[in-house]
């Protein structure tokens, strides 16, 4: 069996073995203030979630050799080996490996891939070659975090995370807070696999041709954010949770609306499917709305049972097409796993 360790920065291991690390996807849940209408901009809240992962192996080889298991891991092999390279550029370690992508997050699709697959190879990489390496260094160094911080703090701590959006000089963004949700609260997650969220140049275009949310705005996402939605969490007061989550999503899914498909959401079946799971829940029955630039949308709901009970009713919006789970939060990061040395990657 290998041995496990959640949220390591560093482990100790013998010679050969190989390492695996398995990153959890996140739900950007929203922006506080993407205008900087105080002078910082973004601030994100975030929730890490359980049954999506991206997992990365790296052990010793006479020659580099890289591996993927299935299409969507092989399409993100090219990403992988831009990090390897910035990883031994930044380190000065260049030993030979085999690294091999075993799952991977749906791409652009609002579970934070890109993070998680860098901050993946960057924590496989870094135990291989036992570096002390923070994770906001690993960060830095394979360029992410440059606008939300929870999918770094997400990698780290798992749980309901709010962050204070990127320092004056790049820095990454502080975590301000830190909850577990529930036990009970489930997370029905509703993904088009048709679809993919923006990302790169046509996220940065579209951030650009948006006008500045008004400080209001920024202002009713805050409070919302500091007034309802983490004392819910933090006592387990649902109703104020999903009102207060679901009005954030709301002003932003508004503010977004002119880049994207349909409306607050990026995907017209995933919009008929989260408006039919709002009907029957009613207001306060969950927290609803889509994680980034989707098209993944999402519905806290506080048992596995209310779960099970708003996806038997809204079923006539549910195109069959979707992708539908129900999840628990994850409470935890990554996990970390030393292989045997005979153990290879399959």
């Amino acid at each position: 069996m290998p041995a496990s360790i959640h949220s390591a920065r560093v482990v100790h291991h013998e010679p050969g073995q190989r390492v695996r690390v398995c990153a959890p996807g996140r739900l950007h849940l929203g922006f506080l203030d993407p205008a900087g209408t105080l002078g910082r901009r973004f601030g994100s809240l975030g929730l890490v979630i359980d049954g999506f992962e991206t997992v990365v192996e790296i052990g010793p080889a006479d020659t580099d050799t890289y591996t993927a298991a299935g299409p969507a891991a092989l399409s993100e092999l090219e990403r992988a080996l831009a990090h390897v390279a910035a990883l031994r550029c930044q380190s000065g370690r260049h030993a030979s490996l085999h690294l091999h992508l075993r799952q991977v997050l749906p791409a652009h699709a609002g579970f934070g891939s890109g993070t998680q697959l860098a901050l993946a190879v960057g924590r496989a990489f870094a135990v291989w070659q036992g570096l002390d390496v923070a994770t906001p260094q690993l960060a830095a160094w394979l360029g992410r975090g440059q606008r939300s911080g929870v999918g770094i703090a997400g990698f780290d701590q798992g749980g309901l995370l709010l962050d204070g959006g990127p320092g004056p000089q790049g820095q990454a963004a502080p975590v301000l807070a830190r909850l577990t949700l529930p036990e009970d609260w489930r997370v029905i997650v509703v993904l088009d696999p048709r679809q993919q969220g923006l990302a790169g140049s046509a996220e940065k275009e579209a951030l650009a041709r948006l006008a500045p949310l008004p400080q209001a705005v920024a202002a009713e996402l805050c409070h919302r954010v500091l007034m309802q939605v983490l004392p819910g969490a933090a006592d387990a007061q649902f109703d104020a949770f999903a009102r207060g989550l679901t009005r954030m999503q709301a002003l932003l899914g508004a503010h977004f609306a002119p880049a994207q498909a349909a409306g607050a959401y990026a995907s017209a079946a995933v919009a008929r499917a989260m408006h039919g799971i709002a009907e029957c829940a009613g207001e306060g029955g969950a927290g609803i709305g889509q994680s980034s630039w989707g098209p993944t949308g999402f519905a806290v709901v506080p048992s596995a049972d209310a779960a099970q009970a708003l996806l038997a009713a809204a079923r006539e919006s549910i195109d069959p097409l979707l992708a539908v789970h129900a999840v628990r939060a994850r409470n935890h990061g990554a996990r970390i796993e030393l292989l045997p040395a005979s153990q290879r990657a399959a």
